[in-house]
């Protein structure tokens, strides 16, 4: 799918719409591990802007942040009716922890290691968004949720995703 918008406000409408299409489509239920969404683009392109109107739809309040210098925020998923439930061997499971990664600073996968990535990874009660994901491809799930942006203006940018 392609998306074109023209301001930050409509690429967090698009990143919203993406969620919600991943919570009522419960896209979760097809993983075992935690619900990955891998982004890569130019710096500046609109990752952390995309991330927002995510976390946005995931009705965290928190201000949403690169985390350039941390590498990771992890931000809980409020139980406001809105968390999305997934069935793993007939059992459901709220997700409930949202992961935002910001992997521009590191040199490949094994950087993430002693954050426990490993372990954030395996959890199903986890949706993780990743930041330059190109950077740590090895680590990441291959069913992960792809999204591209690119710049085609001063504001405008296209995003593409396989979802």
């Amino acid at each position: 799918m392609i998306y074109k918008t023209k301001s930050p406000k409509e690429t967090q409408k698009i990143a919203s719409l993406l969620a919600e299409k991943i919570k009522i489509k419960k896209t979760a239920n097809t993983t075992r591990g935690a619900l990955v969404v891998a982004m890569e683009g130019e710096l500046g392109a609109g990752k952390t802007v995309f991330t927002q109107g995510f976390a946005k739809a995931l009705k965290i309040k928190a201000k949403i942040k690169s985390p350039t210098f941390v590498l990771m925020k992890h931000y809980p998923i409020p139980d406001s009716g809105l968390r999305i439930k997934k069935t793993i061997s007939n059992q459901q499971l709220t997700i409930s922890n949202f992961y935002h990664l910001d992997c521009y600073r590191l040199k490949n996968y094994k950087d993430l290691l002693p954050l426990g990535i490993k372990e954030i990874l395996k959890e199903p009660a986890n949706i993780i968004l990743v930041e330059w994901a190109e950077r740590v491809k090895p680590i990441l799930p291959r069913n992960c949720i792809k999204v591209h942006i690119d710049h085609i203006g001063s504001k405008e940018r296209k995003i593409t995703t396989n979802y």
